[in-house]
């Protein structure tokens, strides 16, 4: 087993063309290095990883291997493009603005284009894990690709989701939160897969909205109507994991506050 002497973290830069978005896609990579044995690599894919450099996420990562508090994990992040509103979002259904058009194109980016770059460039036969984590809209994206590829993805991380993305505009008089969440119908309707587990976080300064005047804002409730739904499905307590930050904003920096509680959650020791 790696100890934190032996673990050392280093960065790196690449760039992989996308027939499927038909654009080149940065990437930001932080390997842990001298790891033994390689079958004890997890892999984390991140949404929005233009972010990662305000966030400090190569910081979060040296202080939890310094602290021998997490098994070792290759982090990707994706740098978002010029079309993050229509590449990320809910792979099988537009939003009622015709947002999402290519998320089933990222869908396919992810999983026939850059797992296989990834797996090639390192070196890695067979990951422990594969998990995929985002932030507001990202983080819709990473739960959904999750959520339909079972086979593939293990964990999610969704911090400060969209889990509003829906398919009727809140203010047309048919809107119905219990209709017409996307997100929320694609797991009612969906098959339990095991294995799966999902952490979510809010912070209760996400926004200001609260469209049906409950006093809670509608991102926290968004977030635990999708919950109510998972656990409806069949998942546990022990699969999901809820943080709540009583300051916490729509913003990196609570992101980022954040991040070390799902990564001890994920790999931790």
């Amino acid at each position: 087993m790696e100890t934190a002497a032996e673990l050392e973290l280093v960065t790196d830069t690449l760039t992989i063309a996308s027939a499927h978005l038909k654009r080149e896609v940065a990437l930001n990579l932080y390997l842990p290095k001298n790891v033994v044995n390689p079958a004890t690599i997890s892999l984390l894919l991140i949404n929005d990883g233009q972010d990662m450099a305000v966030m400090e996420y190569d910081k979060i990562l040296h202080d939890l291997y310094l602290q021998d508090a997490i098994h070792p994990i290759l982090s990707v992040a994706i740098t978002a493009g010029s079309e993050r509103t229509q590449e990320y979002g809910v792979a099988k259904k537009k939003d009622y603005l015709g947002r999402g058009s290519k998320a089933g194109a990222y869908s396919k980016f992810i999983i026939n284009e850059l797992l296989p770059f990834i797996s090639e460039t390192y070196q890695v036969t067979q990951f422990k894990e594969i998990a995929f984590a985002g932030f507001s809209l990202g983080g819709l994206s990473a739960l959904d690709m999750v959520w339909n590829n079972p086979e593939v993805f293990s964990r999610a991380g969704v911090f400060s989701g969209s889990l509003w993305w829906r398919s009727v505009d809140q203010h047309d008089g048919k809107y119905d939160d219990n209709k017409h969440r996307i997100m929320q119908q694609q797991i009612r309707k969906g098959a339990y897969a095991p294995g799966l587990k999902f952490f979510f976080e809010c912070g209760k300064l996400d926004e200001s909205g609260d469209r049906n005047n409950n006093g809670i804002i509608d991102s926290i409730d968004d977030t635990l109507d999708h919950i109510k739904e998972l656990f409806a499905k069949g998942y546990g307590p022990e699969d999901i994991a809820y943080l709540e930050l009583d300051e916490g904003k729509h913003d990196v920096p609570t992101w980022g506050l954040a991040m070390p509680a799902f990564l001890k959650w994920g790999w931790g020791k």
